[in-house]
């Protein structure tokens, strides 16, 4: 089982690299108010979106078919759901973090943006290659276009920090 979440999250582990990564070059200390609150509406409502799409998800078994496409075992709900809920619970709190521009409330938002990308492609492959419903799929557009217009904002409210080199 271990291999098999190892391996089926893989992809979620680089949208988590990536979004360090724009934690740790990019800061939001000297965005404007209105523009905070305009971030924090859009990932409230990519958050609901994807509270949508995990349902979607589970109801629909993606959580036995996603591994099994991959030639992995398939993840119990015992996993599944609490991988799932805590996500939303971090995801909640970055947005309320950011609510009073803390650094570290970015990384939940920007891998929150980026995975909801990653879905919104992801899922219409999948069924692509399946030639079928894929689990998740009715969902993932929209959680796709709530990724991309977060995505947007976080880069509207951040700017690349300086490199100050100290000698």
């Amino acid at each position: 089982m271990i291999r098999s979440i190892l391996l089926g999250t893989a992809g979620l582990s680089v949208a988590a690299l990536a979004a360090l990564w724009l934690t740790v070059v990019r800061d939001c200390s000297d965005a404007e108010e209105t523009a905070i609150r305009g971030a924090v509406r859009v990932g409230a409502a990519a958050l609901l979106l994807q509270g949508a799409h995990f349902t979607e998800e589970l109801i629909t078994g993606f959580d036995e078919r996603f591994p099994q496409l991959l030639g992995l075992t398939p993840w119990s709900p015992a996993f599944f759901v609490p991988f799932n809920v805590f996500w939303v619970i971090v995801w909640t709190l970055g947005l309320w973090g950011l609510r009073s521009r803390r650094r570290a409330a970015l990384f939940p938002l920007w891998f929150l943006a980026l995975g909801s990308m990653g879905n919104g492609l992801a899922h219409p492959a999948l069924a692509a290659a399946t030639g079928a419903y894929f689990p998740g799929l009715v969902t993932a557009p929209l959680v796709g276009i709530a990724g991309v217009l977060l995505a947007r904002r976080l880069l509207q409210i951040t700017a690349e920090r300086s490199r100050t080199v100290v000698a």
